[in-house]
């Protein structure tokens, strides 16, 4: 998945969408839009890995693209964006799009060869370098180290088995980079719009090498509407609440907030996948964790 707080900013919202959005917004604590969020990021990735024993890696990968691509274009009918953005915007909105092709794709081979936690807790590694190199501070330096620990721990003794397996999940954290960076220049150029724009871009750059292994689903009712629900969870649900809870929470609450993620990966890993962490994982996953709840990114 590898995404999460590069499109998820107040700023990501347009004012008509904010007024739209401000009835529900005020009855709900933006904590458990959060919550909500953080829950189905990892809950749709583990239901596709329930879904690998029917269907290929990447086949589930453009499942989940098509879907949420489907869902926003249905809900944002993004070509109207695009044909209000400046050439500059398009080619933000293209870029985005290949990222997040490339990073669901990479995301997916990762957690088919390595606990859901344990791919969750390396994907916070970037930001994490990304914010010491936009707020250069003994808080931040201190806060990398902490993770580039925990992620030590979680690797140590298994890379050699799993080189793979890391190196894709590796992959997907520099990809998670380029998806914070291009999402903030996306959010304030539509927003959840964007996002959609975004999503069909990746569908078109994906298609032409997980189409194929996608097509045994699409001849299964049963594979299809799992495939949907996979979009649906994984790529519709985090990012509508992320913007909720943005329009609320102070930009610091919310990083803070950030470290609970690997803590929820581990769960839903044990809940829906029995992947049960080992002592050493855990305190890994803890080093992770505490790493993330320290940084602090610069402000815009």
């Amino acid at each position: 998945m590898g995404r999460f707080a590069g499109t998820c900013k107040a700023s990501g919202m347009s004012t008509s969408e904010a007024s739209r959005a401000a009835p529900l917004a005020r009855r709900v604590p933006p904590q458990l839009f959060f919550v909500i969020s953080a829950v189905f990021h990892y809950l749709g990735p583990a239901c596709a890995v329930l879904l690998f024993a029917r269907v290929e890696v990447l086949g589930v990968a453009w499942l989940r693209i098509a879907a949420a691509a489907l869902v926003f274009t249905l809900w944002r009918r993004p070509w109207r964006l695009w044909r209000r953005s400046s050439p500059a915007d398009r080619r933000t909105l293209l870029a985005l799009g290949l990222v997040l092709a490339a990073m669901n794709g990479c995301f997916y081979l990762a957690i088919a060869r390595l606990p859901l936690a344990t791919v969750g807790a390396i994907e916070f590694l970037g930001p994490i370098g990304l914010a010491l190199a936009g707020l250069h501070s003994r808080r931040n330096v201190v806060a990398l180290g902490l993770a580039a620990a925990g992620v030590a721990m979680l690797t140590q003794l298994r890379l050699e088995g799993d080189a793979l397996g890391y190196a894709l999940a590796f992959a997907n954290g520099g990809l998670f980079v380029g998806y914070i960076m291009l999402g903030h220049r996306v959010a304030g150029a539509g927003g959840v719009d964007g996002l959609a724009v975004a999503m069909l871009v990746a569908l078109a750059a994906i298609s032409p090498i997980a189409l194929g292994p996608a097509l045994p689903a699409l001849a299964d009712p049963a594979l299809l509407l799992a495939g949907i629900g996979v979009g649906i969870a994984s790529s519709v649900i985090p990012y509508v609440c992320d913007q909720l809870a943005m329009a609320r929470l102070p930009r610091a609450s919310f990083a803070l907030m950030l470290s609970l993620l690997p803590a929820t990966a581990a769960g839903i890993g044990v809940l829906v996948l029995g992947q049960v962490p080992s002592p050493r994982e855990l305190a890994g996953i803890g080093l992770v964790m505490a790493g993330v709840a320290l940084h602090r990114a610069a402000r815009a």
